[in-house]
Parts: C-alpha cells; structure tokens; sequence
C-alpha cells in the first residue's frame, strides 16, 4: 500500500469513480486489490470466499463511491478518512457477511485430497470406524457447541471472528470448543 500523496491520490481516484470514472476505478483496482485480498486472506483460508468478498467489494465501492466522497470531508473540506480505510471497512463486512452465510447454511468447504498412494484394507476399515465414531460423537454435542468447534477448527477462523460470526462474546466461544474437546475426548477413548 502507498502512503502520503499516493493516499490522497486514492482518495481522488474514489471521487473520480463516483462521477463514473471507469479508468479511476480500474486504477484504484490495480493499486488496492492484491493488498486487499492478502488481508481477507489472513483473515479467511477459503479462496472461494475471499474471491467472493473481493467482487463484492468492488462492486460496492463502484455503487458506492459518491457516499465516500460526498460524506467524507470535514468542516474545513479536509478528508476525514482515507479511501483505503473505507475500502478496508467495506470488505471486512463483507467478509463477516459471508461467514453468517456459510453459518446460516452450514456448508464447510469440501477439500478433496488426492491420495499419493492407495491405504491398505486394515486402514480404510480403522478410518471408516473412527470416522463414524467422530460422527456419532459430534452429533451429540449440543448445536452451539458443535458450531463454535465448526467455525474455530473447521473454518480456521479465530475466536474473536468465530464470536462475531456466531454472535456471542469471545469467552463463551472459547468454553464451548473447550467443552467439545473435553466431550469428543471422552467419546473416542
């Protein structure tokens, strides 16, 4: 990311969008975008979702420019934030957005493994029962326990994102994986 002029140059870049300035928006893309998707991409693993936070994004910073430049100036005409923050503010709602989503939907992305070389007969029989061992004692966890264990295990998100996508504070978050841990021990041993 640029600082100094560059930063007031974005800022100009989102008022020119906001006149409908498609080579504005273009630049301000090509500045912003591969900083942008490094930061969703700490805060999420799934390429699919960050690609999705990054459409949308964009989508509303070109439905959404004349917001930034008309509301953003002070008493005096000074900016009062800086294009990138408000970008930045744009895509981390966006990403929230898209973890309630995957929430709202309980879809956990697939990953298919290619497996390097073929498992004997003793390990898939061991798989197969220690995954349906797993399954049963996951199935008796309570939902909210079972969804917070989801979101910090499963979804790589850390307790402060898993306690905003799950709506409760950030302690409650870590007693529940707790709880799911200390259950799932006791069932599978």
């Amino acid at each position: 990311m640029r600082t100094g002029k560059d930063a007031a140059d974005e800022g100009e870049l989102v008022r020119r969008v906001a006149r409908g300035d498609r080579r504005a928006f273009d630049e301000f893309y090509r500045r912003t975008a591969p900083w942008l998707e490094v930061r969703l991409r700490r805060r999420c693993a799934d390429p699919d979702v960050v690609a999705e936070v990054l459409q949308e994004t964009y989508l509303a910073v070109w439905r959404a420019a004349g917001g930034f430049a008309g509301a953003r100036t002070g008493s005096g005409g000074e900016a009062r934030g800086s294009a990138v923050g408000w970008l930045w503010t744009i895509a981390a709602h966006r990403l929230v957005d898209a973890f309630r989503r995957r929430a709202r939907t309980d879809q956990v992305p697939q990953v298919q493994l290619t497996p390097s070389t073929v498992p004997a007969a003793e390990d898939e029989v061991m798989a197969a029962r220690i995954g349906q061992e797993l399954e049963q004692a996951l199935l008796v966890l309570p939902p909210e326990v079972r969804a917070a264990l989801r979101a910090t295990v499963l979804d790589g998100l850390s307790t402060r994102e898993a306690s905003v996508l799950l709506g409760v504070p950030e302690n409650t978050v870590k007693s529940r994986v707790r709880r799911a841990r200390v259950a799932l021990r006791e069932a599978l041993s």
